[in-house]
């Protein structure tokens, strides 16, 4: 958990694509992990994304970055404690149990740690979050790009264990009166986790079309 914007390791020879998808996944995974401070910040308002419009991605990076643009970190850390720790219970939970498997939060978790233990993985010596943070999974993703993993087992997971719960925590940030500079974080990253999900739709419909 905790990776930067510009976290590129092991992605030197993935195709420009894959290394845009795991840098992504990266900075999705470091915002929820921590509040943004100041380098965050300016490394976001200075980076750009290809596209153009006012909608889909690229207009929810730009949103984005116009937030970057007039944050103050002391103001974003009080927001993000508000938000996500709170005192006794968080506003808005960061653990994708709960969304994924309203009935049987449990049985998500440990299907996840199976599966992370399958591939070696595990939480860090010392981390206190549980493996079903936003920050947790969305690095997974990032590792299984960069380790270049079949597209078959990132689908899998990303459908899984990230998007059935990462889009309702999004719109839960979105729909709390605490949100602020967090509100077009999750924009950012519900636009990101959609794109996602069209673009494995579109890989199985060209497999499709090829049998």
């Amino acid at each position: 958990m905790g990776s930067t914007l510009t976290d590129n390791v092991a992605a030197g020879a993935l195709e420009a694509e894959d290394r845009a998808r795991a840098n992504f996944y990266g900075l999705i995974s470091r915002l929820f992990y921590a509040p943004a401070d100041s380098h965050l910040l300016a490394e976001i308002c200075g980076s750009g994304v290809a596209g153009e419009g006012g909608g889909g991605l690229y207009g929810a990076w730009r949103g984005l970055q116009e937030a970057c643009h007039s944050a103050y970190p002391a103001v974003v850390r009080q927001e993000y404690d508000n938000l996500f720790v709170g005192v006794g219970r968080a506003a808005v939970t960061p653990y994708l149990s709960g969304y994924a498997e309203t009935s049987s939060p449990d049985r998500y978790l440990v299907r996840l740690r199976e599966q992370l233990a399958a591939w070696g993985l595990g939480r860090r010596e010392g981390v206190f979050e549980v493996e079903d943070h936003i920050s947790g999974v969305s690095d997974v993703m990032r590792w299984l790009i960069q380790e270049r993993r079949p597209l078959e087992q990132q689908r899998e997971f990303f459908e899984v264990f990230v998007y059935r719960g990462a889009i309702p925590f999004c719109a839960a940030v979105h729909k709390t009166p605490l949100a602020s500079f967090y509100e077009p974080v999750a924009a950012f990253a519900a636009a990101f986790f959609e794109l996602e999900k069209k673009a494995f739709e579109m890989v199985d419909l060209a497999r499709a079309g090829d049998t």
